[in-house]
């Protein structure tokens, strides 16, 4: 991997991370469809802390004020009923399931599953999920309004994002807008609930940076670019989400899976 091709596949883990189109779909049909090796699961894992870190610096105030006020009501209990106590909570039980799963089946994740066919139709049926999620959901809950349930419910949710081309974030928001949240508190909380999710992941891919399998270089550049660019794309999907429905994102799944799943029964791409 060169540092033109970093950059691109940096480019496209910063605009498909939070949108929910799915980051692991794009970043194996966008090398195949260029020509390009495919990167692996540990360089995907591994870029998507520049993903987080944007996360990190655009919520801080938001994860500061949840940290230290959880962290208090470990041993001040008049303050273990505040939101921002619970919220703790919810995030940190809500990052088992795929913690769990994702230990459990990470042999999977990183060989078998990586197969354009299961992104493709995954890519269809996650969509096909989200447009029910739009139709079925009142839309009249804010994060305020979350409670123990709804939180180990989305983290359940979360844990379908181990399905190559499920989406993470479009996985979590489809669990809250099911749930009655509105659009905008659904992306909010998806968010929230990434940082410890998706930072445990890289971190626990990091050890391939130090056993010659990752390119050091690139996987600093594509890193680098996933940082600005998610951040970037953090401040236009709330914006976004504020005012339209998620159903651009339905059409483009379908429309993308049914692309992919037409190139690879013409043989123009290899399912892996």
């Amino acid at each position: 991997m060169n540092v033109v091709e970093a950059t691109v596949l940096g480019i496209v883990q910063g605009l498909t991370e939070f949108l929910p189109i799915s980051s692991s779909g794009h970043m194996l049909f966008v090398p195949e469809f260029l020509g390009w090796d495919d990167p692996g699961a540990a360089f995907t894992a591994v870029i998507q802390i520049g993903t987080m870190a944007a996360v990190i610096i655009y919520f801080w105030r938001d994860l500061a004020r949840i940290l230290a006020t959880w962290a208090r009501s470990l041993w001040t209990p008049e303050i273990r009923r505040h939101q921002d106590a619970r919220m703790g909570w919810y995030i940190g039980l809500g990052t088992i399931p795929i913690s769990v799963a994702g230990l459990a089946f990470d042999d999977a994740i990183e060989g078998p599953s990586r197969n354009l066919w299961l992104n493709a139709g995954t890519l269809i049926g996650m969509g096909l999920l989200l447009a029910a999620a739009e139709w079925a959901g009142s839309r009249k809950r804010e994060v305020a309004d979350l409670d123990l349930r709804d939180g180990l419910v989305i983290g359940a949710f979360q844990a379908l994002a181990l399905i190559p081309g499920s989406s993470r974030s479009g996985s979590t928001m489809t669990g809250a807008l099911f749930l009655g949240y509105t659009r905008e508190a659904a992306a909010r909380y998806s968010f929230l609930l990434s940082v410890p999710a998706v930072l445990l992941s890289g971190v626990y891919q990091l050890r391939h940076a130090f056993d010659g399998s990752l390119p050091v270089v690139p996987t600093i550049v594509a890193t680098l670019v996933s940082f600005v660019v998610g951040y970037a794309c953090i401040a236009w999907l709330l914006k976004y989400l504020a005012k339209h429905s998620m159903m651009v994102f339905v059409y483009y799944r379908v429309v993308l899976g049914g692309v992919i799943l037409g190139l690879l029964a013409a043989g123009v791409i290899s399912a892996t």
